[in-house]
C-alpha cells in the first residue's frame, strides 16, 4: 500500500544513506537504518525478476515476532510515527515533511457555551479517521457520527470561563484540512461489556470509489473528491486471530491487485469484489445476508481500513530508483537468475537421468519374469519397487531383512521377495551390487521344518487337552506320577499357546540385522528378560533353592501318561518324580519362621500389654492441656510410636522396631529442634507425649540414642497459665531458625509438586460427607498399604537390627529430609470428586497455572476465578510461590458461563495471554 504511494516512495528514494552511495561489490548489501530498508524494498518491488519480495530484513529490523499475531491499524499508526520522526532530521523539505503531507490532516473539537455562545477550540491532528460502524449500513453515516453533535447537559455540563459557571453546552469535531492520503479506521473490533473481553463486528458497510468529503468540510472551498485506492481486509470471525490481505490499486494504471502473502493477482471483471469472496468463504453464525451494490460501490463485512486518495492529485508522476539502489536490484537479479539456471540444470540432469533410466526399464522390464525351469534369484521387492519408481539411482540390492538365523531365506519372508530371472539378477548385482544373492538353494528347509512342528502342535493342541484332562482323573497308584503345580495346570493349554506362538515369532524375527539398529535389539532383549521373569510351566511349585516346595496345598501328582504329554509341549519344564523329598533348606526355614512368628506374638502380646497407653491415642497426654498429675513428660518421635503399633498390630508380617532414634528430633549440636509452642500447633504431628511411668518401661524394652524431656514449673499460688517449660536438652536457636528458612525456602523453591484443583458447582464446595475417604485420620488400608513395602524400603532412620547401637546425630539437613519422608501419609490430601492434581513449580506463574487448568477442565483462562485459602488470585503475572501456592495446596476454581463468540481454541490461547502489542519492538524506539 505504501509502495504504490507514488509520492512517499519518491520522498524515500531522495533519503541519503548513512555511509554514501558506494557499495562493495564483494559484500553482501546490509541495510543499516529503517529508511534504508524501505528504499530496498521499495527498489526490489519496483524492478526485481523475482515474483515476490520477502521483507525478513525489515520484520527484523524492526524487531518484530512473526509468529504473534497483531493489529495492522496500530502496525500502520506506530510505523508512520516513526518514519515521520525519522525522515523529520533530513535536510531536504521534500523529504523530511512528505509524511504530514501525505497522511496529515487536521480537526478541531469545538465546544459551544448554550448560554451565552462563546466557541473553545482544540485544534489538533489526525493521521487516520476512526469510524464507529456499529449500527450503520454506509461508509458516509460512520462519518457523519464521526462529526456529530454531542450535549453536554447535567453532570456532564461544561465550565464555560466566560459565564465563570458550567453550563449546558454542545461539542462536535470540524473537519478543518484533509491529506492527500485519507486513512479511514473501521472500528470492528470492539470491547464487549457481557464477555469483558473484545469481540469482532461481522457487520456489512457499504463504500463507494468516490468519495466527496466537501459536505463534512468546515470550509467548502476547495476540492475534495476522493478515490478509492486501497482496501485492508481481515479475514476471521475472532478478534484474537485471523489473516490480512490487501487490496491495492496501481496509480498509473488504475488496475486493482490482490495481495494475499505470496500470491498477487490482478483483479479484473467479476473478480473486482473488494472482500466479497473472502465473505463467502466464512459463513458466520450470524449470517446476514449482502445488501446489493450499485455499480461504482463496494460492500464488506471484512474492510478493516479503507484508504482515499485526492482524485486532483498527480497521476503521471514517473519515479525512477537511483543509481546505487538499482545497482543493487541488478546484483539481486544476477543471483536469482543464477539459481533459476542452477534450478534449470538440475531438472535437465534430471530428466537425462529418467531417460536413461527409462530404457533400462524398458530393456529389463521384459526380462525380468523367470520363466518355469529356468534358473532365478530372489530379490528384495522394496528395492525393485524404488528401481522402478525413483528416478534417482538406487541403494545396493540388500537381502538381510528376510534372512533366518541360519543364514538363508526365511520362509515366512518369500511375500516381501521377488522371484525374478537368474539374467536380470546378474545386471543388477553387476550394476547395483549389495547382496547376499539368494537363488534356489537359499530357501531354509531347518526353518521350514521348525514351522510345521509348530504348526502340527498348535492343530493337535485341542486334542491333547481333552487327553491330558481325562488322564487328570485317574488316580495314581504307587510312585509312578509326578509333581505339578496347581496353578500350571489350570492354564497348561494357554501357556502352551502362548509358548508356541513366542516360538513362531523367535522364528520370524530370528535374523537380528532385521531389527534396524543397536538400539531396536537393546529394547527386544530387555523385553524378553521381563517375559523371562513371568513364571513358566510347573515353576509355580520350585522354592528359592531350586528345589521341590514343601507346600503339597500348591501342587498335585499326576500320572507318568499325562506327564510325557506335557512335556511335548514343555521339554525344559522342572521335573519332580512323586518319591521327591521336597527342600530340606525350606524345612528348616519354616522351622525357624515358625518360631520366630510366635516369638514376634508374644513379643507383641506384652509390648502392648505393659504400653497400652502409647497402644491408644487417646490415653496419649496433651502439651495444650497439660495433665495436673505430672510436672514431667518424655517425647519420642511420631514415625516410632506408628511403627511399632504396626508391628503390635501385625507381628507376623512385621519386623519388631528394637531402638527409638530421637536424635532426628535433634540437631547437629544436640539441641532440641522445636519450641513448646510449635510442639502444640504445627509440629505435634512429628512426635508422641509419654507419662513418665511408661517412659520407665519404654526404657527396658527399646534402645534409646536421646531422652527428651519436658519440664514444668509452676510458683506456688499461682495459676496454670503462668507456667514455665524448660526441656532437656534445651532449644537450639540458630538450628531452630535455620529449619524454619529451609522450610519457608521448601515452600517457595519446590519443583514439580501437586497441588489440587477443586471445581465449585453453584458455589458450594464438596464436603466431607461427600468424599468419606477425608474423614479417616490414621486409616488401617493406609497402614496396610505401607506395610505390604519391602523390608529393604523402610525408613532409613529407624535401625531395626538386633541390638542396634544408638544412632549418630542427623544433620540439619537430614532432618529436612526426615521430616520429609517421616510425615503419616494418611495425613496428606486426598483427592475428591470434582478435584484434578496438577504438577506445578514455584517459579511458574498464575498465567501457566490458567493454561493448565483450562487442559484440565476445559475451561477457558478468562473464565477461571480462583481462589485459596479465601484469597482470589488475580495477577496472572506473579509466580505460584508468591502468591503463597505451596505443595498439597488445594485452589477452588469457580467458572464462569463460557463465552460464544470465539471461533476455536486456538483463539482462547490467544486470549489467555494480556495484550502488550508492539511493545519491546522497534516501532515504540522513538
Amino acid at each position: 500500500m505504501w509502495f504504490l504511494n507514488l509520492e512517499l516512495r519518491q520522498a524515500l528514494y531522495l533519503c541519503p544513506r548513512a555511509c554514501g552511495d558506494g557499495i562493495p561489490k564483494d559484500t553482501d548489501y546490509e541495510p543499516q537504518t529503517i529508511c534504508e530498508h524501505l528504499q530496498y524494498l521499495f527498489a526490489l518491488l519496483q524492478n526485481s525478476k523475482r515474483r515476490y519480495i520477502d521483507p525478513s530484513g525489515f520484520v527484523k529490523a524492526l524487531g518484530l515476532d512473526t509468529g504473534q499475531q497483531q493489529d495492522a491499524q496500530e502496525f500502520s499508526k506506530l510505523f508512520m510515527s516513526l518514519l515521520e520522526d525519522t525522515l523529520s532530521k533530513q535536510k531536504n523539505p521534500a523529504v523530511r515533511n512528505i509524511v504530514q503531507k501525505q497522511f496529515c490532516g487536521e480537526y478541531a473539537y469545538v465546544t459551544v457555551c448554550n448560554q451565552c455562545g462563546r466557541e473553545s477550540k482544540l485544534v489538533s491532528k489526525f493521521y487516520e479517521l476512526e469510524l464507529n460502524i456499529q449500527g450503520h449500513k454506509q461508509l458516509t453515516d460512520c462519518i457523519t457520527e464521526f462529526l456529530k453533535e454531542e450535549k453536554l447537559e447535567g453532570d456532564n455540563r461544561y465550565f464555560c470561563e466566560t459565564c465563570q459557571s458550567k453550563q449546558n453546552a454542545t461539542r462536535k469535531i470540524r473537519l478543518l484540512s484533509l491529506p492527500c492520503t485519507l486513512n479511514l479506521q473501521l472500528m470492528r473490533f470492539v470491547f464487549d461489556r457481557q464477555t469483558g473481553h473484545k469481540k469482532k463486528l461481522n457487520t456489512y458497510i457499504g463504500f463507494s470509489e468516490l468519495l466527496d468529503m466537501e459536505p463534512f468540510m468546515e470550509q467548502k472551498s476547495g476540492v475534495y473528491v476522493y478515490e478509492l485506492s486501497a482496501v485492508l481486509i481481515h479475514r476471521g470471525v475472532s478478534a484474537y486471530s485471523g489473516h490480512y490481505i490487501a487490496h491495492v490499486k496501481d496509480p498509473q494504471t488504475g488496475e486493482w491487485y490482490k495481495f494475499n502473502d505470496e500470491d498477487i493477482e490482478k483483479m479484473e471483471g467479476k473478480k473486482l469484489q473488494l472482500g466479497i469472496e473472502e465473505d463467502l468463504a466464512e459463513p458466520s453464525k450470524s449470517q446476514t445476508r449482502k445488501p446489493k451494490c450499485g455499480k461504482g460501490t463496494h460492500c464488506s463485512r471484512n474492510a478493516y481500513m479503507l484508504v482515499y486518495r485526492l482524485q486532483a492529485r498527480e497521476k503521471s508522476l514517473t519515479v525512477e530508483v537511483p543509481a546505487f539502489l538499482q545497482e543493487l536490484v541488478e546484483r539481486d537479479n544476477c543471483k536469482f537468475e543464477e539459481w533459476c539456471d542452477e534450478m534449470a540444470e538440475m531438472r535437465k540432469q534430471s530428466v537425462a537421468r529418467g531417460k536413461i533410466k527409462h530404457e533400462e526399464v524398458k530393456e529389463l522390464y521384459q526380462r525380468l519374469p523367470a520363466e518355469a525351469g529356468s534358473p532365478y534369484d530372489f530379490i528384495s521387492l522394496e528395492w525393485l519397487q524404488k528401481w522402478l519408481d525413483e528416478s534417482t539411482p538406487p541403494k545396493p540390492i540388500d537381502n538381510t531383512a528376510c534372512l533366518c538365523s541360519h543364514g538363508k531365506l526365511h520362509p515366512d519372508k518369500i511375500s516381501l521377495m521377488k522371484r525374478i530371472s537368474e539374467y536380470v539378477a546378474d545386471f543388477f548385482y553387476r550394476r547395483y551390487g549389495g547382496g547376499p544373492r539368494l537363488n534356489v538353494k537359499a530357501l531354509c528347509k531347518d526353518c521350514v521344518v521348525e514351522r510345521c512342528r509348530i504348526l502340527r502342535l498348535k492343530n493337535q493342541l485341542n486334542e491333547d487337552y481333552k487327553t491330558v484332562t481325562n488322564l487328570l482323573k485317574m488316580t495314581v497308584k504307587g510312585s509312578d506320577g509326578f509333581w505339578v503345580g496347581k496353578a500350571s495346570l489350570r492354564s497348561w493349554r494357554q501357556l502352551a499357546l502362548e509358548q508356541l506362538n513366542e516360538q513362531d515369532e523367535d522364528a520370524e524375527h530370528s535374523n537380528g540385522k532385521m531389527n534396524g539398529n543397536a538400539q531396536n535389539k537393546d529394547e527386544s532383549n530387555e523385553e524378553k528378560r521381563e517375559e523371562e521373569e513371568e513364571l513358566n510351566f510347573n515353576e509355580d511349585i520350585v522354592c528359592p533353592h531350586g528345589d521341590l516346595c514343601i507346600s503339597e496345598n500348591e501342587r498335585r501328582v499326576v500320572s507318568k501318561e499325562a506327564w510325557e504329554k506335557l512335556k511335548q509341549y514343555f521339554p525344559k519344564a522342572p521335573e519332580f518324580p512323586n518319591n521327591k523329598e521336597c527342600c530340606s533348606q525350606c524345612k528348616i526355614l519354616e522351622r525357624e519362621g515358625e518360631e520366630n512368628e510366635a516369638l514376634h506374638k508374644m513379643m507383641a502380646s506384652e509390648q502392648k500389654t505393659s504400653l497400652q497407653n502409647l497402644f491408644h491415642d487417646k490415653c496419649r497426654p496433651c502439651l495444650g492441656s497439660w495433665p495436673q498429675e505430672t510436672d514431667e513428660l518424655y517425647i519420642v518421635s511420631q514415625f516410632f510410636v506408628e511403627e511399632w503399633r504396626k508391628f503390635v498390630r501385625r507381628p507376623t508380617r512385621c519386623s519388631p522396631v528394637s531402638s527409638i532414634a530421637n536424635s532426628v528430633l535433634l540437631c547437629p549440636h544436640g539441641g532440641l529442634m522445636f519450641t513448646f509452642a510449635s510442639m502444640t500447633k504445627e509440629d505435634s504431628k512429628h512426635i508422641a507425649l509419654i507419662w513418665p511411668s511408661e517412659w520407665e518401661r519404654i526404657q527396658k524394652l527399646f534402645v534409646v540414642d536421646h531422652v527428651i524431656k519436658i519440664t514444668r514449673t509452676q510458683a506456688a499460688g499461682t495459676g496454670p497459665e503462668s507456667a514455665c517449660f524448660t526441656s532437656e536438652p534445651q532449644l537450639c536457636p540458630e538450628c531452630r531458625e535455620g529449619l524454619l528458612c529451609q522450610q519457608q525456602r521448601d515452600l517457595r523453591e519446590y519443583t514439580q509438586a501437586t497441588i489440587y484443583i477443586h471445581k465449585v458447582v453453584d458455589n458450594k464446595k464438596v464436603m466431607k460427607d461427600a468424599a468419606p475417604e477425608l474423614n479417616v485420620s490414621s486409616s488401617e488400608a493406609e497402614e496396610e498399604r505401607e506395610e505390604n513395602k519391602p523390608e529393604g524400603e523402610q525408613d532409613p532412620d529407624f535401625n531395626q537390627a538386633n541390638g542396634s547401637a544408638k544412632r549418630q546425630k542427623l544433620s540439619q539437613q537430614s532432618y529436612i529430609t526426615y521430616q520429609k519422608q517421616g510425615i503419616r501419609r494418611s495425613t496428606r490430601h486426598r483427592k475428591v470428586r470434582g478435584e484434578k492434581a496438577l504438577l506445578v513449580s514455584a517459579n511458574q506463574t498464575l498465567k501457566e497455572l490458567k493454561i493448565q487448568i483450562m487442559h484440565a477442565f476445559s475451561v477457558a483462562p478468562f473464565d477461571q476465578n480462583l481462589s485459596l485459602d479465601g484469597k482470589i488470585l488475580s495477577d496472572d503475572t506473579a509466580t505460584l510461590g508468591s502468591l503463597g501456592v505451596i505443595p498439597e495446596s488445594v485452589i477452588l476454581l469457580k467458572a464462569d458461563e463460557p463465552i460464544a463468540d470465539y471461533a476455536a481454541m486456538d483463539d482462547v490461547m490467544q486470549v489467555c495471554m494480556p495484550e502488550e502489542g508492539f511493545k519491546g519492538t522497534g516501532l515504540l524506539g522513538h
